[in-house]
Order: structure tokens, then C-alpha cells, then sequence
């Protein structure tokens, strides 16, 4: 008995060496991969060079087809139902520096990220905060086309919210999170053309995921997590759903213009 006690023992501490039964705060199995971010990240880099290459420029990549179709312009999604508009938007980005900055802040966060969380879970903060962000630019944006809103930066304030959240759920020295929320206020508010709701419904989105992840009984945990984040997804559709009920049909098209060609509705 002694003996395969010992046993026993020497395979369960192997078992926990080796990563299984380890499980985070989130439920999630321990994990060095990053696969789901890498993965973010190269989808990101390929569309901006797609635009770049239809366009013939690098910096006004804006003018592209692909852009000009997945840009989120209030009119064009509300008015003339191309809902594809509230995801393509947070693949798309203006010129080098935008995505630059995005996927430095996408590599920067999303790694700890997606091997605490998991990468179901991680997918799931990352994809209804990048729906939350975008509903916030319709609920609260001006609905015209021009600028239109783009970038990963409300998937990425998704993730800041839930950094946040879980800084504060586990006590944890809040002096980065801190640092992080005080640059990119600096940079939402200071920088002209950052979409001021994109950021906010982001944030608020990805904190509300969070809770629901992080608060979620451990008794059934994972069915809780699905059923609160079904909760936020659904709500936030209804929001879209209801603000579009508001706008009239509209016709869009693409117009030349002396500057380039765009696609306009009226």
C-alpha cells in the first residue's frame, strides 16, 4: 500500500508537470500558447496589405475596395442593412502606423490574455467586444459615413477591460493597469479622428465578459460562463437591431470623387 501510495503520488505530480488538471482562475487549462493571437494578428497584417495593394498606396489605403466595404459607416450599415459592417470594421486600419500600434497593443495584452482565459474564452472577449464597440459607434456615433470607424483598437479596449477586471477580482498591484488606462485616455482624447465610442463601448464591453467569466459559479462553470456571455452578445444585437429600426432605407454606391472613389449613401 505504501509503496503504490508513492506511486500514485509520483504520477499525479507528473500529471501536474506535464499541464493537466491545472486549471486558472478562468477555468481554463494552463497553456503557453498563443496561438489565437497570432492568428488575430496575421489576419490583421494580411487585410491591411490586401488594402494597401488595391489601393496602390500605402497610406491611403482607405481608398481600397476591401476598406470601402468593411468600414463601419453608420448609414450604409443602418440604413442599408450590411451588418457585416459591425465585425470586417475591426480588421481594417488607416495606414501603417494605425496598425502598427494595434497589433503591438494586440501582441502586448493578448498573449497573457489567451493563456489565462483560454482560447475559447479569449475569442469569445475578443469578438463581443469588437461587437460592442461597434454597436456603441451606432448607438452614439454620428450615423454619416465619413469618416467611417475601423481598427482593433475596440477588440483591444476589450481586453483592457478585462486586464482591469481581473486586477480588481484578484487583488493584484493595479500600478500597470493604471499606467495603461492613463496613455491610452491620453491618446482617445488628444489624438484627433480615434473614435471616443469605439474605445468606451470596447472597455465596457470587455469588462462586462469578464464578470461574467470571472464570476460565474464553479458548480456548472463553464455552461454559466456560455450563458452570460450569450446574454451580453444577444443584448447588444437587440441594441443594433433596434437602433436600425430607426433609420430609413437608403441607397449606397460608389461615387467618383476628385480625391478618390467612395462609397456613398443616401
Amino acid at each position: 500500500m505504501h509503496t503504490g501510495g508513492q506511486q500514485q503520488r509520483r504520477q499525479h505530480r507528473g500529471y501536474q508537470e506535464a499541464g493537466f488538471g491545472q486549471r486558472t482562475v478562468f477555468g481554463a487549462r494552463l497553456s503557453q500558447s498563443v496561438l489565437v493571437t497570432q492568428v488575430i494578428l496575421a489576419v490583421n497584417v494580411l487585410v491591411f496589405l490586401v488594402t494597401v495593394l488595391q489601393a496602390g498606396s500605402l497610406n491611403d489605403n482607405d481608398l481600397s475596395s476591401a476598406f470601402q466595404h468593411g468600414a463601419l459607416y453608420g448609414d450604409a450599415t443602418l440604413g442599408h442593412g450590411e451588418w457585416w459592417r459591425v465585425l470586417t470594421n475591426g480588421f481594417l486600419h488607416y495606414g501603417p502606423i494605425h496598425i502598427a500600434v494595434n497589433m503591438f497593443s494586440l501582441w502586448m495584452m493578448g498573449r497573457s490574455l489567451e493563456q489565462v482565459t483560454g482560447r475559447g474564452r479569449y475569442l469569445a472577449l475578443y469578438f463581443v467586444s469588437m461587437l460592442g464597440a461597434s454597436a456603441a459607434v451606432l448607438l452614439f456615433g454620428n450615423p454619416s459615413g465619413y469618416p467611417g470607424t475601423v481598427g482593433a483598437s475596440g477588440a483591444l479596449f476589450g481586453l483592457m477591460g478585462a486586464y482591469a477586471v481581473t486586477v480588481l477580482k484578484l487583488r493584484l498591484n493595479p500600478t500597470g493597469l493604471l499606467i495603461t488606462l492613463a496613455l491610452n485616455a491620453f491618446i482617445t482624447f488628444g489624438i484627433p479622428g480615434i473614435s471616443i465610442w469605439a474605445h468606451a463601448g470596447g472597455l465596457v464591453t470587455g469588462a462586462l465578459v469578464t464578470v461574467a467569466l470571472l464570476y460565474a459559479p464553479e458548480v456548472g462553470q463553464v455552461r454559466w460562463q456560455a450563458i452570460g456571455i450569450g446574454i451580453i452578445t444577444v443584448a447588444i444585437i437587440g441594441l443594433i437591431v433596434y437602433r436600425g429600426a430607426q433609420f430609413s432605407p437608403e441607397t449606397c454606391q460608389f461615387v467618383q470623387f476628385p480625391f478618390g472613389r467612395y462609397y456613398v449613401c443616401a
